[in-house]
């Protein structure tokens, strides 16, 4: 069964999907939980350079928990399409949960080292190669595909949100207590997304069609996106970008400690800065209903231009500004692209389409963080940046004169082929 949901009025736009009842109890644990991921990413980044002072060796750790999403995320992407998203993603919070707790009991009792924090960062990348499509799928369940770009981009804003908490309890909390209770409450946190899942009024859901067993539905869902060009661009544009661009878990700890000469403290400065200017972006960002190719391609150039300035950002707080304006423009970019790929996709094939994407976005971490890593250590964490920034300017520049030579040119909105 599903509800229907008054078209929102210019007034409530930015905040439309939060009148679902659903999606509303959704964000919430959302938020408490994402905080907790914040503070355990905050300190596994500051415990790998405490055990060893080095970029590669922090890159590896990023690397090792993508490494199956860059693998197997088109399996996880077709399980997803086949199976009820409300107790797998239940599943999957209760599993990383486990994860962040088995690190606090390493890390608490003085007994963990490099190999264990590998260990359980590639355990990690097992679980998110279901969870990463759920998540990015379970939105259009909650609010249906009408709601489908204010509730992508609030998820966004929730996401950055808690960037801006979660490295500030983090810092806090090393500061005041140790790097291994960061672990101990983000274990704590998953159970909020559970409690919240359990909670849903189920009839109320956008339930999506189910796909069917069948042969050859990995290699069917490959061959749609790749003959489907107005899918194909964006997800080679996000393999680009995904290499060399995301990779802030290496470069930003890189940046504070040997360019500012800081701490875990400015670590924490330079991701909640980013989360503040997300924050402000996806707010704005949240009231338009309409996405273009257009749009998403201004969105890449200015992405790149901004990771150039901070590249170049000759100050502290000159640096905080400019990691503010690309955490912005970050959270714009990414629910354009998310948009346009559900709203392009039909229902049976979004989980696999979404599991591709998930894969170019983080799955090519295991490339691009020992790369930006070795180039951080050996070059400076400067040129980690403008590495990063080359990658968005290149994809867009390639990417233009395919996307304008399509029905509709760079100014079309994708139509939902969704089912209510």
């Amino acid at each position: 069964m599903t509800v229907a949901v008054p078209a929102p009025t210019r007034r409530s736009e930015t905040f439309a999907a939060l009148k679902v009842h659903n999606f509303r109890l959704y964000i919430v644990g959302q938020t408490i939980s994402q905080a907790g991921a914040w503070m355990q990413a905050i300190g596994q980044g500051w415990l790998v350079l405490r055990l060893t002072d080095s970029g590669v060796s922090l890159g590896i750790v990023v690397a090792l928990q993508a490494l199956p999403v860059l693998f197997l995320a088109p399996v996880g992407g077709l399980i997803v399409d086949r199976v009820n998203k409300q107790r797998l993603l239940i599943a999957t919070q209760v599993l990383s949960g486990v994860q962040a707790i088995l690190l606090w009991a390493l890390v608490s009792s003085g007994s963990v080292e490099l190999w264990m924090v590998y260990l359980l960062a590639l355990g990690l990348g097992f679980v998110l190669v279901l969870d990463n499509p759920v998540r990015q799928s379970m939105p259009i369940e909650l609010v249906g595909p009408k709601l489908l770009t204010n509730a992508v981009t609030l998820n966004n804003i929730n996401f950055n949100v808690s960037r801006v908490f979660g490295p500030a309890l983090a810092v806090f909390t090393i500061g005041q207590l140790s790097i291994s209770a960061c672990f101990l409450i983000n274990g704590i946190t998953f159970g909020t997304v559970v409690i919240a899942l359990v909670l849903l009024r189920t009839d109320e859901l956008h339930i999506q069609p189910r796909q069917p067993r069948a042969k050859r539905q990995v290699r069917d869902g490959l061959r749609y996106v790749w003959r489907t060009e107005n899918l194909r661009v964006p997800v080679l544009m996000m393999f680009l970008v995904g290499t060399l661009t995301y990779e802030t878990a290496v470069t930003l700890p890189l940046l504070a400690k040997q360019t500012f000469d800081g701490d875990a403290g400015t670590y924490g400065l330079f991701t909640g800065a980013m989360g503040v200017g997300a924050v402000v972006g996806g707010l704005g960002f949240g009231a338009r209903m309409r996405v273009t190719p257009g749009l998403f391609l201004r969105l890449t150039f200015v992405l790149g231009l901004l990771m150039m300035v901070c590249g170049a950002a000759p100050t502290l707080w000159l640096e905080v500004a400019a990691l503010v304006a690309l955490g912005g423009v970050s959270v714009c970019f990414l629910a354009a692209a998310n948009a346009i790929l559900q709203l392009t996709t039909p229902p049976e094939m979004r989980g696999r389409v979404l599991a591709l994407w998930s894969m170019a976005f983080m799955g090519t971490v295991p490339i691009g963080g020992p790369l930006v890593g070795w180039i951080g250590e050996h070059i400076g964490a400067r040129w980690g940046m403008y590495v990063g920034g080359a990658g968005p300017l290149i994809a867009a520049t390639i990417a233009w004169p395919m996307l304008a030579r399509l029905e509709g040119g760079l100014g079309r909105a994708p139509v939902s082929g969704a089912v209510t």
